[in-house]
């Protein structure tokens, strides 16, 4: 760290860091993640993670531990240093994807077909060791950090929606959640303001035709020949519609049906995701999505079956938040290594949190090519730099601290 205790300015006002987080902290925070990432659950089934951070926590002296969203947790650490009603709100996602792992570290998942495979150990552990450090430190500032681990930021029913739904924001200023980057280098941190993720939404496609013999294709109606074609077709709406300047990614991520070598498909399922950067994009995806597959099924002889299901809405960065981390994150680590950068095009429940609240989210980098850290999220070989951890750690510590004083959005 360049300055463990510096000055941090947002809005014009300065503010008293204290970023020196305690070695055996640090330590513990790097247990937790290996723990974390060897035993991976998935969505709205994470009751072993729940479990263990309670008791992570409980260790470290902390007991007004509340069970919130189903298998998450949010802890209240209160500054004792001064009268502060300022409260703010660090979100930490903990759930797993349905992925193999084959990243090869020692400390590999052992759930087959389960692994942390979007950094949300990392996200957790570094909000355990803000959470220690804070109770520790909690005679020099005043006013409230919420800790909110959170489940089910990859999957349905969200997390990050039943959090705002349980009022867990209702009495909070504003936001902070932090999501590690394997496109940035280690040491280093992104942050920009406005749109920072996109909105995404699944849809589910039935194309129903007439099963025939494979001998005789012409006697029914393939639905197979029928979804492939519709899957190149729904790609136009991106590259031939939309914009190149105007967020939209359209996925078609799995293709189901038939069951015989010797019979044409009856009924093909499609499913995939709309990700998009605004809200007049996003309905007219959805309206092109359903026209398309109507007229393909149509000019196809077949029929089809749209259901399009709004998802979480696209993270938007607050100015004065945003300026409250990058401040944070030079005092840490110096000036050099803060980046001011435009958004990216994945999606994250984060986006109810920025709807109702002052948010801001960034993005911790862990890319390290002498350990093999290069790998995009949601890859079987995904790998994160453990070294990246204290710099995310010291700048939630940072910017929350720095929120509680005087000033601030």
């Amino acid at each position: 760290m360049s300055n463990p205790e510096g000055s941090a300015t947002a809005g014009g006002v300065a503010k008293t860091v204290t970023t020196d987080i305690d070695a055996g902290i640090l330590d513990r925070m790097i247990e937790v993640r290996r723990h974390l990432h060897r035993n991976p659950e998935l969505s709205n089934q994470e009751a072993g993670t729940q479990r263990y951070l309670r008791q992570m926590l409980v260790d470290q002296g902390i007991v007004d531990i509340r069970d919130v969203a189903g298998f998450g947790l949010a802890v209240d650490i209160v500054g004792a240093g001064r009268p502060s009603n300022r409260k703010i709100a660090i979100r930490a996602d903990i759930d797993a994807l349905p992925i193999e792992e084959e990243s090869g570290v020692d400390y590999a998942s052992t759930n087959p077909g389960v692994m942390h495979a979007c950094g949300h150990d990392a996200h957790a552990s570094m909000a355990f060791a803000v959470a220690a450090h804070l109770h520790q430190s909690r005679d020099s500032f005043g006013g409230t950090v919420r800790l909110i681990f959170q489940p089910a930021e990859e999957d349905e029913p969200s997390g990050g929606k039943r959090v705002v739904e349980e009022g867990l924001l209702d009495d909070i200023d504003a936001a902070i959640c932090v999501h590690v980057d394997p496109y940035t280098p280690t040491g280093k941190i992104a942050v920009g303001s406005g749109p920072y993720t996109l909105a995404c939404d699944t849809f589910d496609v039935a194309v129903i035709g007439s099963a025939a013999h494979a001998a005789k294709p012409h006697e029914g109606v393939d639905a197979l020949a029928v979804a492939c074609s519709l899957v190149s077709e729904l790609q136009k709406i991106v590259s031939r519609e939309t914009d190149p300047y105007d967020p939209l990614v359209i996925s078609v991520t799995a293709i189901n049906g038939g069951n015989a070598y010797n019979v044409t498909a009856g009924r093909v399922t499609l499913k995939g995701t709309i990700r998009s950067g605004s809200d007049a994009t996003r309905e007219r995806a959805w309206h092109r999505v359903r026209t398309i597959a109507a007229g393909m099924a149509t000019s196809h002889g077949a029929r089809v079956e749209v259901d399009i299901h709004k998802g979480e809405p696209g993270v938007v960065n607050d100015v004065e938040m945003t300026e409250l981390i990058a401040a944070s994150a030079k005092a840490c680590i110096g000036a050099d290594n803060v980046l001011n950068t435009p958004g990216w095009t994945i999606a994250d429940d984060f986006g109810y949190y920025s709807e109702k609240r002052p948010s801001v989210y960034f993005r911790l980098g862990i890319r390290n090519e002498e350990i093999g850290s290069v790998f995009p999220l949601h890859h079987a070989r995904f790998r994160i730099d453990e070294a990246a951890l204290k710099v995310g750690a010291t700048t939630l510590v940072a910017a929350a601290t720095a929120f509680l004083s005087t000033g601030g959005p």
